[in-house]
């Protein structure tokens, strides 16, 4: 059955079809969420609602704009709704200043989670030709952790005009469709969104750096990583970081600057030797990242502890970012425990 099929069956009342209708804008609607929103969480929430409503809907589509289109309307609101209700989601760079002190404890976990969400790369599989042509940023780069948390700091219907426009490459009447409003009033809250999130955003992308750096560079710069940290082998794991990475590790809102402190507070913790890890390499938010699996001796197995996320400046490591919730391991292609072989 054809689209046409489909969407008459779905009208119909057919749920079977109508699941056959949405499966092929399903991830990319999730990524949209997820751009909105900044928690893999709360765009499974957002996409749910928007999937219902528009089953509900249905009768009312009248086909004048694409059933895709359609889709994004509803879950634009949907995640604009979301954003209503809660607080906008940060990394901990954006809480407060660095840690001075990389030998003190840091500061406990804050109770309400404010923090930015990693996001599978296997929710990417959609291809970037679906978006226009003049789309100004790639699928990929719209979920960079980096772009991810410039967009928080947006308004949220100037979040919603950049990722419809810049991202999928809807045009201005579409945008101005889906948010029930003039064209001119999208292009104007374009051009300030286009205004504060360059303020933010690094001079280059990560799929920019990850295309110049290239395959075989990025396979050794993970190998050194994923050997570095599995031997507490503070040495190497200095030779991959910037002299200017940061460290964080939410929902904790201590982070650190600069590759001394960063080595100082691992080799006095995570990597004193103390504790027994492995890692598996995955990706997420379109970057290089690992599942980070800690001892337990009760268990006599490797548990989940976190998912590393990295972020390169140039052929270092500028960035790690550390997200301590083991939940949802498995959407990382991830296993839910490591048995513990030689």
């Amino acid at each position: 059955m054809n689209e046409h099929d489909l969407l008459a069956a779905a009208r119909n009342g057919d749920e079977d079809a109508f699941a056959r209708l949405i499966t092929p804008y399903r991830a990319e609607l999730a990524a949209h969420c997820y751009g909105m929103l900044g928690s893999r969480h709360d765009a499974e929430d957002a996409l749910q609602e928007a999937l219902v409503r528009a089953w509900r809907g249905l009768a009312r589509f009248e086909g004048r704009s694409s059933l895709r289109s359609w889709l994004y309307t509803i879950a634009t609101n949907a995640s604009l709704r979301a954003i209503e209700r809660r607080p906008k989601r940060i990394l901990p760079i954006d809480y407060g200043p660095a840690s001075v002190d990389p030998h003190g404890a840091p500061d406990e976990p804050l109770v309400e989670s404010v923090w930015i969400e990693p996001y599978p790369d296997d929710n990417l599989a959609v291809a970037d030709e679906l978006a226009a042509p003049d789309a100004r940023y790639e699928l990929r780069e719209s979920v960079e952790l980096a772009f991810v948390a410039a967009l928080q700091h947006l308004p949220a219907r100037q979040r919603a005009v950049l990722i419809l426009r810049d991202v999928l490459g809807f045009s201005g009447e579409e945008v101005a469709n889906s948010l029930d409003t003039s064209t001119d009033a999208v292009y104007s809250a374009l051009q300030r969104a286009h205004k504060n999130i360059d303020e933010r955003l690094p001079d280059r992308s990560q799929q920019a750096t990850l295309r110049s750096l290239g395959d075989e560079r990025l396979q050794e710069l993970v190998e050194q990583f994923v050997d570095a940290w599995e031997q507490a082998d503070i040495e190497a794991l200095a030779a991959t970081l910037a002299e200017d990475a940061l460290f964080t590790m939410p929902p904790l809102p201590t982070w650190y600057r600069g590759r001394d402190t960063i080595l100082a507070f691992l080799s006095e913790r995570p990597l004193s030797g103390k504790l027994r890890w492995r890692v598996l390499p995955t990706r997420a938010n379109g970057q290089p990242a690992f599942g980070q699996y800690l001892f337990d001796e009760e268990a006599d197995a490797y548990l989940p502890h976190g998912i590393v996320v990295l972020t390169l400046k140039g052929d270092r490591i500028g960035e790690m970012t550390i997200f301590r919730d083991p939940r949802g391991f498995a959407r990382f292609a991830l296993p839910e425990r490591i048995e513990d072989r030689p």
